[in-house]
């Protein structure tokens, strides 16, 4: 099927340029404002570099440029009194409307300084560290990532290299379970198909990349607006709709096949974007008759809706709603060898409205209500024996009142505040039966029956403050409460920036994180309610070094001390956070918990980053690192300890139409404890050996994955038709060892092989 395919794709290409005699056009289209305030820029200037065209903000901050050939661009913005930015990747397209938005920072110089300019890379001053965004195209065009926002950020040195099979973020020592996502102010708990239950990890990504504006991702020494996470925020920022005519794109890709649609909802102060998508993997199986294969299905639906009740007020509804299906039965299993099969239905909501409102050119706030909501229906078997080993019935519920204020008290000083209401509804209605734990202890069978109903309170105040010429500060307070523990907590934080010259940034961050656990672990026994919640504190150094206005030097040193992390009495070796990576959830009987257990991550990080000024763009990153937990005052290493980890990817654009690019990866080997061979033949399950806890590694791990981009410019249309390989020279990395329990060995699983994925997106 895919040998058919590629042949049709040739012959249509071949017809494809003939059709492409000349270059039709789109516009470009947006808003300028203040990066602080929000508030719009008059008469600030845009510039489509190397060309005749631009134009000029009106008194709303708006702006347009008419009859742009379609093609890639860089745009520059302009106005006196703010730093010089420029934008890369603006891909016009026929017909259509490209916004792009752009907020732009006060100068920090003199005019008559000599400013060199740092605009192709647009951070925030007053939040710089650990912190990157990438654009939309950058996004779109991310080798290896198949549409997934979690694997665009898998090259940076700060995410440790798990497994291709799963996009859980492991952010400088920390657990799936850590990270927290919000888009458009509005959190959401996990963006994956198939989620890890009580975590943020997954196989597959939920989130539409075309709806995409930008993506911010801070790995540490996060700002006191974000609570109830130790490692790292993803901060996601959905475009708008088309306002002055309606636009469809087909999709046809690895994750699926689907459609977008957008335009002008009821007029030229509304907008509309949904999607559609479809995994056909199971249709494929399906239609070629291919015995006892299954493959899993999943959907999902999004939309966005912007209404402008006036140029200083607009509302925004967001919908996002994915479910998904895996139903392999006990023969499809012994043929994949497979240690446990049975029936998986999940489906995961979340709704939400923000209102944004501009109060004057000193001050904005955002305000976000949203509802998210999931129901888990799983039943697994174990394949040996068919014994019933979970039954998981669970409804998950949270409506969440979340509200941001910034206000601009003057050039030197300004205050951001704000609050969080959060109201949990939760039922689980659970079972496990007896089983065998990790170290070959007998487990009891027992039931969760547990109904939540619980409140979380949190605040923050924010002081952003320049007290000489050079040096920024944010200085933070974070207050929480969560009634179903009586946890209460004061997480101060600091961040600091002090600019050497227009060139070179020295950053410096400290701050304390809570985070509560997982309430599908709490839930297991009535005492765990009892225990404190994890702790941990951010220690960041870092330098930020402009080698050319395109290209980018940042290096930081970091650690990161845990305290209060939750132990199984019953497994003291083991981290119980880390079961997550071997257990596939918290599905096992733990009793009681005790907080007694502490860790520690430390290393230092490089990227190297350069923007796509000309016909390359790339990125050059590598990370040293340790990441370890104490067992009876003894630092033993965690499963995601990769110790080193180098990353290089980018492209070669020699014009508008072709592009070419890739990303290697190479890892140190994770540890991971070996079998008790002798007891695990004895019952034939899987027991590790206490004794080495962690003390063996995994191969190294490294991978190439390539990607060749072609697009077509009709005169209504674009046609962007791709190949990525993944794994293109086939290496054989390890994704575990597993006790397969069919010929009572040990046994293999790899990682994926040499995948070839075509994608397809027709816009009309």
């Amino acid at each position: 099927m895919y040998l058919r395919f590629v042949f049709f794709m040739i012959i249509f290409f071949n017809i494809s340029i003939n059709a492409q005699n000349s270059l039709p056009k789109g516009s470009i289209k947006g808003m300028v404002v203040d990066a602080e305030t929000q508030a719009p820029l008059t008469g600030a200037n845009i510039v489509i570099l190397n060309t005749l065209m631009g134009a000029a903000t009106d008194s709303l901050g708006n702006y347009v440029i008419k009859n742009v050939p379609a093609g890639s661009y860089v745009l520059q913005f302009h106005f006196i009194g703010y730093q010089t930015l420029t934008k890369t990747d603006i891909i016009v397209r026929p017909q259509r409307v490209t916004s792009v938005n752009c907020g732009l920072p006060e100068s920090y110089l003199e005019e008559n300084a000599v400013v060199v300019s740092a605009g192709y890379f647009d951070k925030q001053q007053q939040q710089p560290l650990s912190t990157i965004s990438f654009s939309r195209e950058e996004i779109r065009r991310a080798p290896g990532s198949a549409g997934d926002v979690s694997r665009i950020i898998m090259g940076l040195p700060s995410i440790a290299k798990v497994n291709d099979q799963s996009n859980s973020l492991i952010v400088r020592g920390g657990s799936p379970v850590e990270n927290a996502f919000f888009i458009d102010n509005i959190e959401i708990p996990n963006i994956n198909h198939f989620p890890t239950q009580g975590t943020s990890g997954g196989p597959i990504g939920l989130i539409n990349v075309d709806f995409i504006d930008d993506v911010s991702f801070s790995a540490g020494g996060f700002s006191a607006a974000y609570g109830d996470r130790l490692s790292s925020v993803m901060d996601i920022k959905f475009r708008e709709g088309n306002r002055e005519r309606y636009d469809a794109q087909l999709d046809f890709n690895f994750a699926g096949f689907g459609g977008v649609f957008e335009g002008p909802l009821l007029n030229e102060n509304s907008s509309f974007m949904i999607s559609l998508r479809r995994s056909y993997l199971d249709l494929l199986i399906k239609a070629a008759d291919i015995g006892t294969s299954v493959a899993p299905r999943y959907g999902d639906y999004q939309g966005k809706f912007v209404f402008d009740i006036s140029p200083q007020h607009k509302l925004t509804f967001l919908g996002i709603f994915g479910d998904d299906h895996n139903n392999p039965d006990r023969e499809a299993a012994l043929e994949n060898d497979m240690i446990v099969y049975g029936n998986q239905d999940i489906y995961e909501n979340t709704a939400g409205i923000n209102w944004r409102a501009i109060w004057n050119k000193n001050g904005y706030s955002n305000t976000s209500f949203s509802w998210t909501g999931s129901y888990f229906k799983e039943d697994y078997f174990e394949t040996n024996s068919s014994i019933h080993l979970i039954k998981n019935r669970s409804t998950e519920n949270s409506f969440k009142l979340r509200n941001i204020n910034h206000i601009r008290i003057n050039k030197n000083n300004a205050i951001e505040f704000g609050a969080e209401v959060k109201q949990t509804y939760i039922d689980y209605n659970n079972y496990f039966s007896e089983y065998t734990d990790a170290i070959g202890d007998s487990t009891s069978a027992f039931f969760i029956n547990d109904r939540i109903d619980a409140l979380k309170y949190g605040m923050f105040l924010n002081y952003l403050f320049n007290p000489v010429e050079r040096l920024s500060a944010t200085l933070g307070l974070r207050a929480d409460y969560f009634t179903l523990n009586k946890n209460f907590h004061l997480a101060p934080r600091l961040a600091l920036a002090y600019r050497l010259n227009p060139e070179i940034t020295l950053n410096a961050a400290i701050g304390v994180y809570y985070q509560n656990l997982p309430l599908v672990l709490l839930s297991q026994n009535k005492k765990n309610k009892d225990i404190d919640d994890p702790r941990s504190v951010h220690y960041i150094f870092g330098i930020d070094y402009l080698l050319t206005p395109s290209t980018k030097l940042s290096m930081e040193l970091y650690q990161k001390n845990y305290q209060n992390m939750p132990l199984d009495s019953q497994q003291p070796g083991l981290f119980l956070l880390d079961e997550l990576f071997y257990r596939y959830g918290f599905f096992f009987n733990h009793g009681a918990l005790n907080d007694k257990g502490s860790a520690r991550s430390r290393g230092v990080e490089m990227i190297i980053q350069k923007k796509l000024a000309e016909e390359f763009y790339g990125l050059i990153s590598a990370s040293y690192f340790r990441s370890e937990y104490k067992i009876d005052n003894n630092w033993t290493d965690r499963v995601f300890d990769n110790r080193f980890i180098f990353g290089m990817e980018g492209g070669y654009k020699p014009g508008d139409n072709w592009e070419f690019s890739l990303r290697w990866i190479f890892a140190g080997g994770a540890p991971y404890t070996p079998f008790n061979i002798s007891q695990s033949e004895q019952i034939n399950r899987a027991v590790l050996d206490q004794n080495r806890i962690n003390k063996a590694r995994y191969p190294e791990y490294h991978s190439l994955n390539v990607r060749f981009d072609r697009r077509f410019h009709f005169e209504k249309s674009n046609l962007v038709a791709y190949l990525s390989v993944w794994n293109a020279y086939n290496r054989k990395n390890i994704a575990s060892y597993f006790w397969n329990e069919n010929e009572n060995k040990k046994d293999v699983i790899y990682q994926w092989s040499t995948l070839p994925i075509i994608g397809l997106e027709f816009e009309f």
